[in-house]
């Protein structure tokens, strides 16, 4: 049964992973300067989820739009705001033992679309509360889970 959980787990993060560099590479353009904002970003824990956009950019309403399509079920909603932060909210056929590896390969296919900056992506439950915090360091291309 052990087995199985770790075959399903690297599928899911397989797959999710070759749908996000394919997608990514054969399809949307780059982000230029004039699609960032300067405001600074307002997405924080006291802010409630109802308040929330799918982007607040045309390159952050794309990605959105582009996760929810492509992740298979998994995710139920998505949002991107200053181009370097996401945050989904997961359905319930994502197990808690799935959650990191997801997060994992959502920065990846973050960091393709949105290149040299820090990133953070964060993941929510199907209740919309915040479970967990991936942040992406461009300078040591190192990602901290919170």
């Amino acid at each position: 049964m052990m087995l199985l959980q770790q075959i399903r787990k690297i599928a899911i993060a397989g797959i999710l992973i070759m749908v996000l560099t394919i997608t990514t590479a054969c399809g949307g353009g780059t982000v230029t300067q004039a699609d960032r904002t300067t405001t600074p970003s307002v997405i924080g824990r006291d802010v409630t989820y109802t308040e929330l956009e799918r982007g607040n950019t045309p390159g952050g309403q794309n990605f959105g739009n582009w996760v929810v399509q492509t992740s298979n079920g998994l995710i139920q909603d998505a949002y991107v705001r200053d181009n370097n932060k996401l945050g989904v909210v997961i359905s319930r056929e994502v197990r808690p033992n799935e959650v990191r590896p997801l997060a994992k390969s959502l920065v990846q296919g973050f960091r393709k679309n949105f290149p040299n900056q820090d990133l953070t992506v964060l993941v929510y439950d199907p209740g919309k509360k915040l479970i967990l915090t991936t942040q992406y360091d461009v300078q040591t291309n190192q990602v901290k889970y919170s």
